[in-house]
């Protein structure tokens, strides 16, 4: 098992050491923080769609604010391991600090473009032969390689970090399936045939190498070993790091319980359909939470007033939290793989049947997907603009980088995928009038 002594590497960058700022007594996480707060790809949340499209209201909740919740969930955690567990336990030690899991928190989505997952299948489409598009590749590789700290290693964050944010460890051409004959029209486009594998970029194998290298061998190939459910589905990884189990389980909670609140209050999810859906559900769940407290949470968040609302979604939030417990990994010897943050079967039931419900009665609603495939429509034009003449289209830099990468023989399309993953939702909306609205655009309204 690993030791204390092995904290250090962890906290190492991909640039070395570097000489601090005066009277800058930070630790190595805590400048992390501070780099992806200040960062143009966080600011940027701000306007991605989370589930509801943004500028329907100013209530729903976006990329950045759901990211923020994900932290002080991830953070929730973090402190109730700490205090409900003994402090000799083997696991304490290499439990993530608070502004460590922030860190990773705030970063996981910050690769995920605009129109929400809708987005991400689109880029996908338009990359099926060049590599692929994921949101949590994305994520690693602006941490990585494209964000502004570094001219080289991207935000140049502590291996740690990167550890955090990695759920998917596993490299695009080791995980993707077989895909259908793409569509001669984009009008022909059909989601569901376009879902990209969890994965790394191939371009992204040298980091990879990094980021894993401090484990042994053994640990590195288990970590590595991909599933396959068929033949021709995409592969996926099993396994992922302590840090990165905690801010798995926060994200599955801001996403289960604090979207539901959005639903609720825009009026898409009704006290009949908790009453159909959920309450069979989880009523049959053996909790004396839920058995003492299903009905009253219920006539809360149904109860039109925001104070009662407010109490049953932070208690549901606090029950989930403080349900987290520590697992065992045999297979594994570093204590950063050997253990993982875990809810008992009961609370992961409750939790899925949360999700679950929203996908069903949220996300699949015919209403939604019209804006999910307006957005996809719009990526799948206005990639195939920007590709068909980068040179003339992408703004002057990138079109300097296009024209670089392509003449050392390396994946351009990967250029313009990154510019299309960073644009916000309203970006991307500016951007498609310019180009293809006759009365829109000009040359004194910079998008």
């Amino acid at each position: 098992m690993s030791s204390y002594q092995d904290l250090d590497i962890w906290m190492e960058r991909r640039s070395g050491p570097r000489i601090e700022r005066s009277n800058d007594h930070r630790n190595v996480y805590q400048r992390d923080r501070a780099r992806i707060i200040h960062s143009a790809a966080f600011r940027r949340l701000q306007s991605k769609t989370q589930i509801l499209a943004i500028r329907q209201n100013d209530y729903s909740r976006t990329r950045l604010t759901h990211s923020l919740e994900v932290a002080q969930i991830g953070g929730g955690i973090v402190y109730h391991l700490q205090s409900s567990q003994s402090q000799n336990a083997p696991f304490q030690i290499w439990l993530a600090s608070e502004s460590l899991m922030e860190t990773v928190c705030l970063s996981h989505d910050i690769g995920h473009p605009p129109f929400g997952h809708g987005g991400e299948v689109a880029l996908n489409f338009m990359m099926v032969e060049h590599g692929g598009f994921e949101g949590n590749a994305q994520s690693l590789r602006i941490l990585g390689k494209r964000g502004s700290y570094s001219d080289k290693f991207g935000m140049d964050v502590s291996r740690r970090t990167m550890l955090g944010v990695m759920k998917y460890p596993a490299l695009h051409d080791s995980v993707v399936g077989k895909y259908p004959d793409k569509p001669t029209n984009l009008r022909l486009f059909k989601a569901k045939d376009w879902h990209p594998p969890k994965c790394i970029y191939k371009e992204e194998e040298e980091l990879l190498d990094w980021v894993l290298s401090p484990f042994s061998t053994s640990d590195r190939d288990n970590l590595l070993t991909v599933m396959r459910p068929s033949s021709t589905g995409h592969g996926r990884t099993s396994h992922a790091s302590f840090d990165t189990s905690i801010m798995d389980l926060a994200d599955d909670i801001a996403y289960g319980v604090h979207d539901l609140e959005d639903a609720i209050v825009l009026g898409m999810v009704t006290r009949d359909m908790w009453q159909a859906h959920l309450v069979p559900k989880l009523s049959a769940l053996d909790t004396p939470f839920l058995t003492q407290n299903l009905s009253r949470l219920e006539d809360q968040l149904f109860s039109k007033q925001s104070h009662l609302r407010k109490k049953a979604i932070g208690d549901l939030v606090s029950w989930f939290i403080t349900s987290c417990e520590v697992q065992e990994v045999p297979q594994f010897e570093h204590a950063l793989l050997h253990y993982q943050a875990v809810l008992p079967d009961q609370q992961r039931l409750a939790l899925d049947y949360l999700k679950d419900f929203e996908m069903t009665h949220i996300i699949m609603r015919p209403e939604v997907q019209m804006l999910v495939y307006k957005g996809q429509q719009m990526l799948l034009e206005m990639f195939e603009a920007l590709a068909a003449d980068p040179a003339r289209l992408l703004p002057k830099e990138l079109a300097k980088e296009w024209q670089e990468t392509e003449i050392n023989g390396g994946n351009s399309y990967r250029i313009i995928c990154d510019y299309m993953a960073s644009m916000s939702d309203d970006y991307a909306s500016r951007m498609y009038k310019t180009l293809f609205v006759p009365s829109s655009g000009s040359v004194f309204e910079p998008i």
